[in-house]
């Protein structure tokens, strides 16, 4: 089938037209679900300690395992200085929560206890001198 047109007008407005369905037809493909960033696991080998924390809440609960439903082993004041030994990430229902194990001297003496805590109660640090220094500043 051949399509004959009368003046260039007509073959513009055909050729417009056909663009316009086009990209009507191929523009508005659906988006696709945003998958969340989750780093890896750490390292077993990358080096002894991943950083230092110091509790940045009122009362931070050391618990048995990465998850708001985990039992309690105690807890931590504000301004506990803690070493950050293990990072974890979990996703639940498309919201991302960081956890870490922390391990330092809370409530008993001479034993080091080991337990998970929201990266949320905690400051990060990369050193254990500016971990103390932020520590001694909360603890005024």
């Amino acid at each position: 089938m051949r399509i004959r047109f009368s003046t260039h007008y007509d073959q513009a407005r055909f050729l417009l037209f056909s663009f316009f369905l086009f990209f009507a037809v191929f523009g508005c493909s659906r988006s696709q679900d945003e998958v969340p960033v989750v780093p890896p696991a750490t390292h077993p080998l990358a080096r002894e300690y991943l950083g230092y924390g110091v509790v940045n809440i009122t009362f931070a609960h050391l618990l048995n395992e990465p998850s708001a439903s985990g039992i309690s082993l105690g807890y931590l004041r504000r301004g506990a200085l803690v070493r950050i030994i293990e990072r974890k990430t979990l996703v639940s229902r498309g919201i991302s929560e960081s956890w870490v194990l922390a391990e330092g001297n809370y409530q008993k003496q001479g034993g080091a206890l080991r337990g998970w805590l929201p990266e949320t109660a905690l400051e990060v640090f990369d050193n254990e001198s500016r971990a103390e220094t932020a520590s001694n500043a909360m603890n005024l």
